[in-house]
C-alpha cells in the first residue's frame, strides 16, 4: 500500500508523468513486498518549490508505506527514485528530498489493514 508524491517544479507531460508512474511502479520493489500492484502515484508539475534559495529544477518525494522496511531497501529507493527524476525530467539528485513516512494503520475499501 505505498503511495509516491512527487512535487516538482518542472513543467511534466503527460508522456513523462507515465514514464515516471512506470518507473516508479519498478522501482518500489526495491521494498520486500511492495509492487506496483498496490502503488499510488501523485505527480504535481510546476509546484512553487525554492530550494538552496534558487527555484532551478528540484523535486520533493514522500514516500509513504503500511509497515515498515529496512534502511538498505530505502536507500535502493532513494537511489531509484533520485535516478529516475534526472533520466526522465532532467532534475540532478543533488536538488531531490525524498522522505519516507510508514504506518500500521491504512484504510481502503472502507476498512482499515
Amino acid at each position: 500500500m505505498p503511495f509516491i508524491d512527487v512535487k516538482t517544479n518542472v513543467a511534466v507531460s503527460d508522456e513523462k508523468k507515465e514514464q515516471l508512474k512506470s518507473v516508479l511502479g519498478l522501482a518500489i520493489t526495491a521494498i520486500p513486498g511492495k509492487s506496483e500492484s498496490w502503488l499510488m502515484v501523485g505527480v504535481e508539475p510546476e509546484y512553487n518549490l525554492w530550494f538552496k534559495g534558487n527555484s532551478a529544477p528540484a523535486a520533493m518525494v514522500q514516500v509513504q508505506i503500511f509497515g515498515g522496511a529496512s534502511d538498505n531497501a530505502l536507500t535502493t529507493l532513494t537511489s531509484h527514485i533520485t535516478g529516475s527524476l534526472t533520466d526522465i525530467l532532467g532534475i540532478s539528485s543533488d536538488r531531490v528530498y525524498v522522505s519516507y513516512w510508514s504506518t500500521e494503520n491504512w484504510g481502503w475499501n472502507g476498512s482499515n489493514f
